[in-house]
């Protein structure tokens, strides 16, 4: 690991210390919710998510209850998440292929989780590392965002920033750093008008030095 890359993670650390938060609702109990609302996660913010799962898992309180639902009526429910059609569509399949083919349970392997309608890695990669405590590196778009600034990597293609990530951070840091870039994006390194002037990842950041010049 880098010089750079071990200062940036010390300084994380130190701004965040709790790491187990994880941004979109469900119940543990049943870990398919956190599936779900991941797969309507793309394309949306969580905060709209947290508030369309309120109702859609009282609605749907069980895989069976998702396989069976009248489509259109489930359309309607996810429909402020976007793409509504095609997200109901990955639900009520993903909801048919657990139950079928995995007696109801989600499965913890990136080939299976993949294999869900609707799956890429990033939602499998939350799955992984929340539900099993599986080390994975999530890329979203402030991981992607800030990584990039920070010099962490030099790509903008998801899984490529997955990989180069894995290379560089220790498999110990990878649950840990998901959840602090996104915080970080989200309070400081924002997409726009991001607030360098109080940043404390202000002298690693590629960004700021470009901005400077």
């Amino acid at each position: 690991m880098t010089t750079s890359a071990t200062r940036i993670l010390t300084t994380l650390d130190r701004l965040y210390p709790a790491t187990d938060k994880c941004f979109l609702n469900y119940d543990p109990a049943h870990p398919w919710q956190l599936l779900f609302a991941t797969i309507l996660s793309a394309q949306c913010t969580d905060e709209r998510v947290n508030q369309v799962t309120a109702q859609l898992f009282k609605a749907y309180p069980s895989l069976e209850a998702f396989a069976a639902a009248d489509i259109t009526k489930l359309e309607n429910i996810v429909r402020p998440t976007g793409f509504f059609r095609h997200k109901a569509n990955h639900l009520q399949q993903s909801a048919a292929k657990l139950l079928h083919e995995y007696g109801g349970q989600v499965p913890s392997e990136m080939d299976k989780l993949t294999g869900l309608s609707g799956v890429g890695r990033k939602t499998a990669n939350v799955v992984r590392s929340h539900i099993f405590r599986l080390p994975s590196i999530t890329v979203d778009t402030h991981v992607k965002r800030v990584s990039k600034r920070l010099g962490l990597t030099q790509y903008t293609c998801p899984t490529k920033v997955e990989f180069e990530l894995m290379d560089i951070l220790p498999k110990s840091h990878w649950i840990r750093y998901n959840q602090q870039v996104i915080t970080h994006g989200r309070l400081v390194c924002t997409s726009r008008a991001p607030k360098c002037a109080v940043c404390e990842l202000a002298k690693e950041c590629i960004y700021r030095k470009q901005e400077s010049n």
